[in-house]
């Protein structure tokens, strides 16, 4: 019996779309063969992108501060529970590795509102980390926001090399940093 190659393309993304949380780990050496360019917004390769915004203190934050160092990206909301949970972990590692040359930026989801001030939020989970009420632009030039938390970390020539959507544990997250550091 022989199935046409798109139908057995149907059958696959049918099984994909059902996944809630997802992870997507590292690629190999800077020597990969795919141009930048080629590799969607948000997916495992692509770059970090161009910004420049105020966080919730109203100090500036902008890609360039961010050249050379490891970068997680955040992407959180007041409403979201997990996000409650990974936050202080971050604020973990931030503290024993950012003087290694990793940064960490929240950006707050405005997709529904807010259960509390954000200001208050971080302060009652011990983030300090800088925080930014994200656009959808802005959150757009990261990813197309599947869900909450979504976390990205971008190595030291920018490049995106671990993405997860839901919660994960902070010692995911620090396995995945300790080698680009």
């Amino acid at each position: 019996m022989s199935y046409k190659p798109s139908l057995l393309l149907l059958i696959a993304l049918f099984g994909l779309a059902g996944c809630n949380r997802h992870s997507a780990s590292s690629i190999g050496p800077a020597g990969n063969s795919t141009s930048p360019s080629s590799i969607p917004v948000g997916e495992i390769g692509s770059h970090l992108p161009e910004f420049e915004v105020k966080d919730l203190q109203g100090e500036e934050i902008s890609s360039k501060d961010l050249r050379g160092k490891v970068v997680l990206v955040d992407i959180w909301a007041t409403w979201c529970q997990p996000c409650r949970k990974e936050m202080p972990g971050y604020q973990k590692l931030l503290d024993h590795y950012g003087p290694r040359g990793f940064a960490v930026i929240g950006l707050k989801s405005n997709m529904m509102m807010d259960t509390e001030g954000p200001l208050r939020f971080a302060k009652e989970i011990g983030v300090r980390y800088p925080l930014v009420s994200a656009s959808s632009e802005l959150v757009a030039k990261f990813c197309e926001l599947e869900g909450l938390p979504t976390t990205m970390i971008y190595d030291r020539q920018g490049v995106l090399r671990k993405k997860v959507i839901g919660f994960d544990y902070p010692e995911s997250f620090e396995l995945a940093l300790k080698p680009l550091l």
